[in-house]
């Protein structure tokens, strides 16, 4: 699928936020292969057992022209940055101007590709996207697969926000099926209020990340 095409959505529809990688990336999940004998769908092994041919990709030129096309419509990002050069690339998207303060850092851990899923991975993000960015970023933990509530939870600790749901992860705890997003948004909120903390109302995150609003949207 090409820029374009990729596009298209935040073009035509306008979101608050939408989702941009910094950079190409090696995307693997053939390792899934090894863990699993059945699949419900017949596209799920051919899927995942190409994925060690697969690149990502997220050219210089891709992330300006996403970041000039979807300027006129406000729509500001979710910076998904997989490993430490990517919050040097925002770095230099934000010093360009494309990129407009506060920007969301989404710091992703655990994927083949990307950095892991080790607590030194973390804290190795925290330093960098601070001495980059000092406070002019709200910064969110992604723990892929069994890193999202043990790397969540590290991460809050630390002052950052935490992303869940059934596209990072299947699970609800060591061995149990996630039912739904909201199981996982219940066991986070938990970890959340455990720690002293209060989940934002939409407004109040809308205020923190300086979303243009719900009635500016195309849908």
């Amino acid at each position: 699928m090409g820029v374009e095409e990729r596009l298209q959505p935040v073009a035509q529809l306008k979101p608050e936020l939408a989702s941009l990688n910094m950079g190409s990336m090696n995307f693997g999940l053939y390792e899934m292969l090894d863990r699993y004998s059945e699949f419900k769908h017949d596209w799920e092994r051919p899927y995942l057992a190409e994925s060690d041919d697969r690149i990502f990709r997220n050219t210089f030129r891709d992330i300006a022209h996403i970041l000039n096309t979807c300027a006129e419509n406000r729509t500001r990002f979710e910076i998904e940055c997989y490993d430490i050069g990517h919050l040097y690339t925002a770095a230099h998207f934000l010093k360009r101007g494309l990129l407009k303060a506060p920007i969301f850092i989404q710091s992703v851990f655990g994927l083949r590709g990307g950095i892991g899923g080790h607590p030194e991975d973390l804290a190795h993000m925290r330093r960098t996207a601070d001495r980059l960015f000092g406070d002019a970023y709200q910064w969110s933990i992604l723990g892929a697969g069994r890193n999202q509530i043990p790397l969540g939870t590290m991460g809050l600790s630390m002052g950052s926000h935490v992303r869940v749901g059934l596209e990072d992860s299947l699970w609800d705890g060591p061995g149990k099926l996630a039912a739904s997003n909201a199981d996982q948004v219940k066991r986070i909120r938990t970890v959340i209020e455990a720690l002293g903390g209060q989940v934002a109302t939409p407004d109040e995150a809308r205020e923190m990340l300086d979303l243009k609003g719900q009635d500016k949207v195309n849908f």
